[in-house]
């Protein structure tokens, strides 16, 4: 008897897909996307340097001047560069490499929601740790967890992702003083928050420290798909028997060192977020207050509330039911996590442009509005 199908693992019978819905909606602030596409000139230059490439050979498997590119920008060494198709690969690797059956990853809740499906498919068993209130890890919350679950990797985003809060440098010292973890910082939303939020100056002090970052964001090349990691040079080894070969593909390796090359123009953008992003969060807040300071709009105080962030999105909290599918039927899409743990009734908003930005707002009015 021959069956009609191959069963998958028992444990993804049940799992869905990850993903965003990619739904065409005339406003997109789910996937946390920059709304301005590359600098002028980028894909001239990325165009002209493929002409001279020999694609009927396999590219450079090491991405040995991608690497060095990536090193100069940070100042410090090839040997502890890694490069991939995307963060998610290198978190994916790391956990290939370092993770697997036996061995445990430590991450925070709320949190990047990929790592707990990476921890799957690498079989790595996870344990979570709370954040407070206003989404910060202390340092006395971070050594309960060490001590509690014994990690052998540690997986912190900073800035938080959906609460875009950073992770304080205490914070991470205690994570790694009171383990024997690899610690893994992921800073995708590093390049809004600003370097004195980096984690780049512990590279030294302390040994088992890596930082994970990636071009989909503040680089403006989602569709590139183009990762990094620094860290230790024993790491950048170790990754190497994990990789696939030929993993990162020579056209995507000259992209990605042509836009090193032009940092200064891909970054100049990031004003204008940060400061749309204060913006909208003050226009949250004056409709949490309603006009004229005449009470809250919706209902009871503590209707809408818009917490701190220092990267390119918001989190917002609302009593409104189904706020995601309220604002959608308006046109509007935004990253639904009403259902997560510590995040019920929220919503995180990528900031996108001054237009887009402005009919978030008045679609979220008008739902408010709806429900007085």
């Amino acid at each position: 008897m021959t069956a009609d199908r191959v069963p998958v693992r028992d444990d993804l019978a049940d799992v869905a897909p990850y993903g965003a819905p990619q739904l065409d909606v005339a406003v997109r602030l789910n996937t946390n996307e920059t709304p301005e596409p590359p600098p002028l000139g980028y894909l001239a230059e990325v165009g002209r340097r493929i002409q001279g490439l020999e694609l009927n050979r396999y590219p450079d498997r090491p991405a040995t001047a991608l690497r060095e590119a990536l090193a100069g920008r940070l100042g410090t060494t090839v040997d502890r560069m890694w490069a991939a198709n995307g963060s998610n690969e290198i978190l994916q690797q790391l956990l290939q490499a370092y993770g697997g059956p036996g061995r445990r990853a430590l991450t925070v809740r709320p949190g990047y929601s990929m790592y707990p499906e990476l921890c799957r498919t690498s079989l790595t068993p996870i344990a979570e740790v709370d954040l407070d209130a206003g989404f910060l890890l202390t340092p006395e919350r971070a050594a309960e967890a060490v001590a509690e679950h014994d990690p052998d990797v540690i997986l912190v985003p900073s800035p938080n992702n959906p609460a875009g809060t950073p992770v304080g440098h205490d914070a991470l010292r205690v994570l790694h003083d009171s383990s024997r973890a690899l610690l893994v910082v992921d800073e995708a939303y590093i390049e809004f928050a600003g370097p004195h939020h980096s984690a780049v100056g512990l590279l030294e002090e302390l040994p088992r420290l890596v930082l994970v970052r990636t071009l989909s964001k503040a680089f403006r090349l989602a569709g590139l798909r183009l990762g990094y990691l620094v860290g230790p040079t024993w790491v950048v080894d170790d990754l190497q028997k994990v990789r696939l070969p030929y993993h990162l593909d020579a056209m995507k390796q000259v992209a990605g060192v042509v836009a090193v090359e032009q940092e200064e123009a891909f970054l100049e953008h990031r004003r204008r977020i940060a400061e749309e992003r204060d913006r909208v969060a003050t226009a949250l807040r004056a409709l949490r207050e309603g006009d004229g300071g005449a009470g809250p709009v919706g209902g009871a105080d503590g209707d809408l509330e818009v917490y701190p962030s220092v990267a390119n999105f918001l989190l917002v909290r609302s009593s409104v039911p189904d706020l995601f599918g309220r604002l959608l039927e308006h046109g509007v899409l935004v990253r639904d996590f009403s259902t997560k743990p510590g995040l019920e009734g929220c919503v995180r908003v990528t900031i996108g442009t001054a237009e887009e930005n402005d009919a978030f707002l008045a679609a979220l009015e008008r739902v408010l509005a709806a429900e007085q």
